[in-house]
């Protein structure tokens, strides 16, 4: 049996992390919990104050399949390059004729550079093409 997993983020904004990534991979934002309405009823409830409300948000895939993600807020900066990155699989895999998925990862980084992401750069080998970006924290993600 496989073990669930979680990506985590670390983040200096959560929230805004949060919406970008439900934007990108077409998750939600995961329900408060059990007889709560919101997420603020349930953290005063815990009495967290409300200047920490943004300290942690979680995204989530609407069909049960994919990981949850979940940001955490940390008070340092983004410095260096990630070790554990995201592929994004848009371009409908080697089946697909390179120029298709070409043209797919084109429209998928112009609407996410429309939701605040940064396009980095445009890799081709053979028959691999991948365009690398930035969230809209430095956080580094491919689109494949």
């Amino acid at each position: 049996m496989a073990t669930r997993v979680q990506v985590v983020f670390d983040c200096a904004d959560p929230d805004r992390v949060a919406h970008f990534w439900a934007t990108a991979l077409g998750y939600v934002f995961q329900d408060p919990p059990e007889g709560f309405d919101t997420w603020d009823a349930f953290l005063e409830s815990i009495g967290i104050p409300e200047d920490r409300r943004n300290d942690a948000s979680a995204v989530v895939d609407p069909e049960g399949i994919g990981p949850r993600i979940y940001f955490q807020r940390v008070p340092e900066p983004k410095t260096l390059k990630n070790r554990v990155h995201l592929d994004i699989n848009v371009s409908g895999g080697r089946e697909v004729t390179l120029e298709e998925r070409k043209r797919r990862v084109a429209d998928e980084a112009q609407r996410l550079t429309a939701a605040g992401a940064t396009r980095v750069r445009e890799q081709e080998s053979g028959d691999e093409y991948h365009v690398t970006m930035l969230d809209v924290e430095g956080n580094e993600f491919d689109l494949q």
